[in-house]
C-alpha cells in the first residue's frame, strides 16, 4: 500500500473544504492510506494542480461559484488524462442524475455528512489502488 493518497478537494467556500477534510480524516478508513489533501478554491487551480500533481481521487462541490462541480468533473473527465475518480458533493439527493451527467463515480448530499463521506472516498480510494494493481500485473 502506498504511503500517502492525495485527494483534491474543490469548493469555493473554505467552511466545505474544512468539512471535507474533517469528515474523510487523515484516514478514511483502515484499508486505505493516509490521506493528504489539496485545497482548490478555483477551476484554474484545479486545473493546475492536476497537471501538476499525481492526484488520487477528487472531491468537487457541485455547489460553487463560478464553476460548479458538476462542470469541473465533466471538464476534467473529458480533459485529463488517467482523471481520478470523483466524488461529487451535490445540493439535494434529487442532483443525483446530473452527477450522473457530470460522470462522477460517487456523491454526497450537503450538508457533508462525515460517515457518508468517509465511506465514498475510501471506496474511491480502493478502486483507484486495484486499478493500479491490475494495470501493473
Amino acid at each position: 500500500m502506498q504511503p500517502t493518497a492525495t485527494v483534491l478537494v474543490y469548493s469555493d467556500n473554505a467552511t466545505t473544504r474544512e468539512q471535507v477534510r474533517l469528515a474523510g480524516g487523515r484516514r478514511p478508513a483502515t484499508d486505505v492510506p493516509e490521506v493528504r489533501y489539496v485545497e482548490c478554491a478555483t477551476l484554474p487551480a484545479v486545473l493546475a494542480t492536476l497537471e501538476e500533481l499525481h492526484v488520487d481521487a477528487c472531491v468537487l462541490d457541485g455547489e460553487s461559484a463560478p464553476a460548479g462541480g458538476m462542470g469541473v468533473c465533466r471538464q476534467i473527465k473529458d480533459e485529463i488524462f488517467d482523471c481520478p475518480p470523483v466524488l461529487l458533493l451535490i445540493g439535494r439527493p434529487q442532483d443525483a442524475w446530473l452527477a450522473t451527467w457530470s460522470r462522477a463515480e460517487a456523491t454526497v448530499s450537503h450538508p457533508v455528512d462525515p460517515v457518508a463521506l468517509a465511506d465514498a472516498l475510501a471506496g474511491l480510494l480502493r478502486d483507484r489502488t486495484a486499478k493500479k494493481s491490475l494495470a501493473t500485473t
